[in-house]
């Protein structure tokens, strides 16, 4: 076996070339199998669809344009309220049937629970038009047509476009797949109406979270009767939840009415964020952001640079380790 010799500090040391050549082959493999790992993961991070920004809007179940928000008791709203420009006498709510607050513009509406708030109410209508625009300008990943578009389909995160149908949109069930991930999103196009027809169902599977589904309709929402939706909707014009709908998610209407009769309504994410800044690195100033998602803190860093690929460092960080240990402890001497 052939072997090579060194004096290092008066020691002689005896190296293993065959040896030394099957850790450096070895290490290099590693080197790349985590370098692949670590490219496929930041290339999910960009090509990743985000979910358009609600802003001040994102804590409203229900909000509305005018000429009212109407309903036939008893409904079960959890999640804000609003309506924004009607005025608050037009809410057909009553205190019992919200959990969370009922928002006027003019100091009228349910008592004694209402908060007056013109300023709020008109930030979130600005809002809701920004994420309406926002999910409207995205380019589709696929086209569906024909009628009942999304009944019997099963997909994948992504931007879905539909037109008119002449039946309904949905008949019988649509499942959303995650994946198996959680943050996947997943943005539908409406160019005219949205109908559900009674009974349908919109069904998670594999991690799909209502807080990403999105609902981006030009003109008028209506779900049938008994059907159970997820996702916000964000209409153009106005959002009719017949007898027994539930939706998890949100009805946001730009300019029109929102009309309730006993439905279940609950506001799909509950989010606070807090925000501290530090400077690392050479006085460049990061911003450190921790989001909580019903008890869960997940933080993100910025600039971008370094949140984007935090595991892909990682991934390549491991591998240079291991090969500086295995040459350690084939050098002891350095």
């Amino acid at each position: 076996m052939a072997r090579s010799q060194k004096i290092v500090n008066n020691r002689r040391v005896v190296g293993n070339k065959k040896g030394s050549g099957r850790i450096l082959v070895s290490a290099l493999l590693l080197l790349a199998i985590f370098a692949i790992a670590a490219s496929n993961m930041a290339v999910k991070g960009v090509s990743a669809a985000t979910a358009p920004s609600l802003g001040t809007a994102s804590s409203f179940a229900i909000l509305a344009g005018t000429p009212a928000i109407t309903d036939v008791p008893t409904s079960h709203i959890i999640g804000d309220v609003g309506l924004q420009p009607a005025a608050g006498s037009a809410i057909g709510l009553t205190c019992g049937e919200v959990t969370g607050t009922i928002y006027s513009n003019d100091g009228t509406g349910p008592v004694p629970c209402q908060v007056t708030n013109l300023a709020l109410l008109v930030t979130a209508k600005n809002d809701l038009t920004h994420a309406y625009n926002d999910a409207a300008g995205r380019t589709p990943t696929a086209t569906l047509v024909g009628d009942n578009q999304l009944g019997g389909q099963t997909l994948g995160p992504g931007v879905y476009a539909f037109g008119h149908a002449a039946t309904a949109n949905l008949v019988g069930t649509l499942t959303l797949d995650a994946q198996g991930d959680p943050s996947a999103v997943f943005i539908f196009q409406a160019s005219s109406d949205l109908v559900t027809a009674s009974s349908s169902v919109v069904r998670l599977i594999n991690g799909a979270s209502a807080c990403n589904v999105f609902w981006q309709v030009t003109s008028s929402a209506t779900l049938g009767t008994s059907s159970t939706f997820v996702g916000t909707i964000m209409a153009y014009a106005s959002i009719t939840l017949t007898t027994g709908v539930t939706l998890n998610g949100r009805a946001l209407a730009q300019t029109g009415e929102v009309t309730l009769d006993r439905n279940t309504v609950s506001q799909p994410c509950s989010i606070v964020t807090v925000t501290t800044t530090t400077t690392v690195i050479g006085g460049t100033t990061y911003t450190v952001t921790y989001t909580l998602f019903g008890g869960i803190t997940l933080p993100t860093v910025g600039p971008a640079v370094i949140p984007e690929y935090p595991w892909g460092v990682l991934l390549l960080l491991i591998p240079m380790l291991l090969v500086y240990m295995m040459l350690k402890r084939r050098n002891p001497s350095h």
